[in-house]
């Protein structure tokens, strides 16, 4: 009886430390609750999209891979369905990538975020909701 009871202060004491080894293994920049989406392009790049809450507001990130710098591509950002960013970004080096950052307010309930990045005839669409 004795046995099962050690045994099982020592399984919960190494679930334990599990737990708290996990807690530090977010991504670099990574922050709980940030919501991570993954959307389409109709050609060879790639788009995702990050958003967190920060002070009581919703920090948008928005990055397109194309893997060539150089390019200038259109972005357009939508907060439930309403325009909320129309500019560029630049591929740059080394990885032929851009990022948009913008801050939006926190609106009562659910916001959905979107993003439309254009190069020539290529478009990338991403949405993701917090």
């Amino acid at each position: 009886m004795q046995h099962a009871l050690t045994a099982r202060i020592a399984a919960l004491a190494v679930a334990g430390l599990a737990l708290v080894g996990t807690a530090g293994a977010l991504p670099a920049g990574a922050k709980a609750g940030d919501v991570r989406a993954t959307g389409t392009c109709s050609a060879g790049a790639t788009t995702k999209m990050k958003l967190g809450l920060r002070d009581g507001r919703i920090e948008a990130e928005v990055e397109t891979d194309s893997n060539r710098n150089g390019q200038v591509w259109s972005v357009r950002i939508r907060q439930n369905g309403v325009l909320v960013h129309n500019g560029t970004a630049r591929t740059a080096a080394p990885s032929g990538s851009f990022t948009v950052r913008k801050v939006l307010p926190n609106k009562t309930g659910t916001d959905t975020i979107t993003a439309a990045t254009r190069y020539g005839g290529q478009t990338c669409i991403v949405t993701a909701r917090i």
